[in-house]
């Protein structure tokens, strides 16, 4: 095993030859408990080497070596994103149906949520300082747009300036935050239990860029990385201390 990852309803194993096995519900509407391949549900045989997998509520997504991504699981809010085929719907009869691409640039990572989806795309025509921008889709409370889109939609934003460029971001229950060069933290969805950080519990269905909490020993904001929880708390985890976490 390489990697394990655990959604809601569902869970998956990425092997280290590539292979992602997975169960739970919508996975295998024959037996929910028993492990299948779903790499293996990929037409394009010479795409299915899954580098990177991370479970939302009730679906799975996969990133190819090739930098596709795939899908699997609900998608009644169109968090998959349905623009051409390169993501995956298995459904309750076993029917596989395809949407998605990868057209805009290179795949950096994608998260998502119970009612939305970010994916982080990085223009490789832009070298040596390559622009990253976020697209998401789903329902319009939580993804950033303010409407609800069923494909991937560019999330546009004043808060990201020309000479800024996205660090880092995390999906939570149902919100985003984003961490940018700029030293800047942005973030909107669901803010119910106050988890955005911004004193109050309004939902924001727009970026808005939020306090930043005084970074420790004076360290670089290229150092940091985001992680949400689930509704109540998100942290900052300064990279260089876990060399010495793991001395402990």
């Amino acid at each position: 095993m390489l990697f394990l990852t655990v959604g809601f309803s569902n869970e998956a194993i990425l092997t280290i030859e590539g292979n992602v096995f997975a169960k739970g519900y919508n996975m295998n509407p024959n037996n929910s408990n028993k492990f299948i391949n779903i790499s293996s549900l990929i037409e394009d045989t010479n795409d299915r080497i899954i580098e990177d997998i991370v479970s939302g509520s009730d679906s799975i997504y996969l990133l190819t070596s090739n930098q596709n991504a795939y899908g699997i699981g609900l998608n009644e809010y169109g968090q998959f994103g349905n623009t051409s085929s390169s993501v995956f719907l298995l459904n309750s009869n076993q029917e596989l149906f395809g949407c998605g691409d990868n057209r805009y640039g290179k795949i950096i990572d994608i998260q998502f949520s119970n009612y939305h989806s970010i994916m982080l795309i990085e223009n490789e025509d832009e070298n040596p300082n390559p622009k990253r921008k976020l697209y998401s889709c789903g329902y319009f409370q939580f993804n950033g747009i303010d409407k609800n889109t069923y494909k991937f939609t560019e999330i546009k934003s004043s808060l990201f300036e020309n000479d800024d460029n996205i660090l880092d971001f995390s999906c939570g229950y149902d919100n985003t935050l984003i961490l940018t060069s700029n030293s800047k933290m942005i973030g909107f969805g669901r803010n119910n239990y106050g988890e955005l950080g911004t004193g109050d519990m309004k939902i924001q269905s727009i970026p808005i860029q939020i306090e930043l909490p005084k970074l420790r020993f004076n360290e670089n904001i290229f150092n940091y990385h985001l992680s949400c929880g689930s509704s109540i708390h998100f942290f900052i985890i300064l990279l260089l201390l876990f060399p010495i976490l793991k001395k402990i």
